[in-house]
């Protein structure tokens, strides 16, 4: 068997899709994306091609170590998720072409189904409460929230008591015992993420995510020293060799690696591992589409220590399409009780639409996360 071809579709809301296609006419499907830099990622994924046409889709691990090691410059976001995305399709066309899920083909699942989360709020939370009420209603057990707006070096107790007020309002809505997860998202600096983990150690969060940038993972032990909440972060680190700071360092209870950021399910099977080993919990980064998502699964079907996967349906990104849009069965990611069924059919286990992903491909998009400012008027975490 040998590749032919790699197609790229960029796609609405701000995903990007890549198609696979080989000389027994099995194709495999992935999602190499950087959130913001959809055409970059697709001209990444085009170079690589150049090495991947008339090689054999079977070889995963000699392909992605040629396409990590055999350009030189190697890591980073924009070269590791080309690399994600043509892993997903590689292990895609594997499954199909010997009839079973990937997660077969990696060991056999530990798990048949694992717990999900609910995205409640947007970029700036308000009416979380009423939000978080109504994922509850769906029957979800948890959900993530962003925790604060703009947040300067050292800011205000204003702003430290608008970050409670959210907090209390949704434990209000729906008690103390739904999973609750803060995502900090890189906007808070140590001197205030000391002060914000401190203030929140009463509400029994399920987790604080990105407390402070990963390019400042020194500070972790600190900070976990000052909060009882588990700390988790990683959808901006890469690879091995990038998560294997984070966990000599400590201080981290949960890596969130993105198997379509860092290296596909080849090395974030690795990652998890890694983690394992230290006893770290995973929880797999995925705001993404349909693509990524079933990708996640076939990782949390076979690594022990994931215990809750993100997802994207209903979040608030998912402006002109959502996550089942452009998969033929809707019932493949099958929500139930807060959880969501490994699926089990070959590869990745779900139908691409490709006549949708064509015809939406032809209005494309170039979203980009907004630039925020300060009072001040100087840039602001995003």
């Amino acid at each position: 068997m040998k590749i032919t071809r790699l197609t790229t579709f960029v796609v609405p809301p701000r995903w990007l899709f890549l198609r696979v296609d080989t000389d027994e006419g099995i194709c495999g499907w992935g999602e190499p994306i950087v959130e913001g830099r959809a055409h970059t990622i697709a001209a990444a994924v085009d170079e690589l091609s150049d090495y991947l046409v008339g090689k054999d889709p079977r070889h995963i691990e000699d392909l992605w170590s040629v396409m990590y090691r055999g350009g030189f410059y190697r890591g980073g976001p924009v070269l590791m998720s080309a690399i994600a995305g043509i892993d997903q399709a590689l292990w895609d066309i594997k499954g199909k072409h010997l009839g079973q899920p990937v997660h077969a083909l990696l060991g056999g699942p530990v798990r048949e189904r694992i717990r999900v989360y609910s995205w409640i709020g947007g970029d700036r939370p308000a009416d979380t409460a009423r939000a978080a009420k109504e994922a509850v209603a769906r029957g979800f057990t948890a959900v993530k929230m962003n925790a604060t707006e703009e947040m300067q070096y050292v800011d205000t107790y204003e702003k430290v008591e608008q970050v409670l007020a959210n907090v209390q309002a949704v434990r209000d809505a729906v008690g103390a015992h739904v999973g609750l997860g803060l995502d900090f998202h890189g906007r808070v600096h140590k001197p205030m993420a000391k002060v914000l983990m401190r203030e929140l150690a009463p509400y029994k969060l399920m987790f604080i995510e990105e407390p402070v940038l990963s390019e400042h993972l020194e500070a972790l032990p600190e900070l976990a020293a000052v909060s009882p909440a588990p700390i988790a972060l990683g959808e901006r680190l890469y690879s091995r060799y990038d998560f294997k700071r984070v966990l000599a360092i400590g201080g981290v209870d949960i890596l969130q690696p993105d198997p379509s950021h860092a290296g596909g399910i080849t090395e974030t099977r690795k990652i998890a591992a890694m983690a394992e080993a230290y006893d770290v919990a995973i929880a797999l980064h995925c705001p993404l589409g349909p693509i990524a998502l079933a990708a996640n699964l076939q990782l949390d079907a076979v690594c022990h220590n994931a215990f809750i996967q993100e997802q994207s349906l209903g979040i608030h990104y998912n402006a002109a399409n959502d996550l089942l849009d452009y998969v033929s069965d809707r019932s493949v990611f099958a929500y139930q009780d807060g959880f969501v069924a490994i699926p089990n059919g070959p590869g990745l286990g779900i139908e691409v639409n490709e006549a949708y992903v064509a015809e939406r491909a032809s209005a494309g998009h170039r979203w980009r996360n907004p630039v925020w400012r300060h009072a001040d008027g100087s840039v602001a975490e995003w």
